[in-house]
This record gives C-alpha cells, sequence and structure tokens, in this order.
C-alpha cells in the first residue's frame, strides 16, 4: 500500500479532534514529502540532527515537533527548527529552552513527559513530579506549557498499555483545574502505531504514528 493510502486509511480511523503526527525517525525525505502531500500537518522527530537534514531538503508548510529526548547541547539549534517540545522531562532542560528562544525572540510551545510507567531507566517526569515541575517552569517567558506527552511502557499486548493512557490523562486533567500560569492544558500526545487506537480511547488527542503510515522499516 502506498504512503498516500496508508495516510488516508489512518486519517479516516481517527476522530476529528485528534491529530495525526508522521513520527518519521529514517524516512527518507521523498517518503516525508508524500505524507505531506497525502494531508500530514505534523512531523514528528526524534533527532534534532535529522529533522534540520529533512528541513534542508524539502519546503513544506508543517508544523515540526521533537519527540526525542532533548540533549542540554542541541537546545540551541531545537528551538530555531521546532515548533513544539514534547519531551521536557526537567527545569534545567525547560530553563535552557526559555532561555535559547529569548535569544530569538520566541515562544516554544512544550509538552511535558510523562514516565507513565515509571520506569528508572527512562526518560520523563514521575507521575508525582509532574504538578511541581509545572509549576516551576510555567513562570519561563519563552515557555508555554501546553499538554502533557507519554510513551508508556514497552509491552507484548497494546492493549495492556491503557491504565499507563489512563493515568496520563488523569494527570492532564488535574493539571487543568490547577489553573497554573502560563499553562493551558491543550494537547494529550499518547500513542504509537500499534497502540494508537487505544490511546484515543482513553483521551489522547494528538497520536505519533509512523510504521502504520510509512510501512516498516528498511
Amino acid at each position: 500500500m502506498s504512503i498516500a493510502k496508508r495516510v488516508r486509511a489512518v486519517r479516516n480511523a481517527l476522530p476529528q479532534h485528534v491529530l495525526l503526527e508522521a513520527a518519521a525517525k529514517t524516512r527518507r525525505a521523498d517518503e516525508v514529502l508524500e505524507a505531506v502531500n497525502a494531508g500530514i500537518t505534523i512531523l514528528g522527530y526524534n533527532y534534532v540532527q535529522e529533522a534540520e537534514k529533512i528541513q534542508e531538503s524539502i519546503h513544506v508548510n508543517v508544523k515540526w515537533h521533537l519527540i526525542g529526548h532533548l540533549q542540554s547541547n542541541k537546545v540551541k539549534q531545537a528551538v530555531r527548527l521546532f515548533d513544539m517540545i514534547e519531551t521536557i522531562d526537567s527545569e534545567k532542560i525547560a530553563k535552557r529552552v526559555d532561555k535559547k528562544c529569548r535569544d530569538i525572540e520566541k515562544i516554544m510551545p512544550v509538552l511535558v513527559q510523562v514516565n507513565s510507567g515509571r520506569e528508572p531507566q527512562k526518560n520523563g517526569v514521575m507521575p508525582d513530579d509532574i504538578i511541581p515541575l509545572i509549576r516551576k517552569i510555567s513562570n519561563l517567558p519563552n515557555l508555554r506549557v501546553e499538554g502533557l506527552m507519554t510513551m508508556g511502557p514497552l509491552l507484548d499486548n497494546p492493549k495492556k498499555l491503557a491504565p499507563y493512557f489512563r493515568l496520563t490523562k488523569q494527570l492532564f486533567d488535574q493539571i487543568a483545574k490547577e489553573n497554573i500560569v502560563n499553562t493551558e492544558m491543550r494537547r494529550l500526545s499518547m500513542g504509537m502505531s500499534n497502540s494508537y487506537q487505544i490511546a484515543v480511547q482513553e483521551g489522547a488527542n494528538l497520536v505519533r504514528i509512523g510504521t502504520a503510515l510509512f510501512g516498516p522499516r528498511q
């Protein structure tokens, strides 16, 4: 099946309020372009360098999201390249993003990454630490907290991810009620190719899909 047909099939399967983000890691420029021509409006990249390379080779009117871990030494590049950073996971990285955005007079929408599986080896903020962190970073003038993102643990059966997505949605709703300054809970980014249907059932309104759009990686 062509990429264009896959994109249309996934879009037709999603409720209207759910945004589709193409997770384009390792995909060629022509594949990315085909997805955009089929209606993709958000491209998600795990690595700053890869996004930069694709941006240099194709010029398209889309939103660029960082969906991989952001290292301190890549922040200056990241704030120039991306329209949203979905993986804020510490006060230190939030402050660095704020500073580099200030340098280029940019306000960066961000999502805070939740370590919903409480896995010590994984990136993301532990659920109990989410609200305290958002309270700290909400005062940063060049950041705008717009929601949460989670991956969930790597499990054999995607249906088993439901409790982790549910927990993240509960946090999302709780933060929305807190009325924290400079914080507007608009985006709940959860679910990938094998789990996006479960994520949507649990409240996701942004899904990050790669294989289901582009086919298996070579």
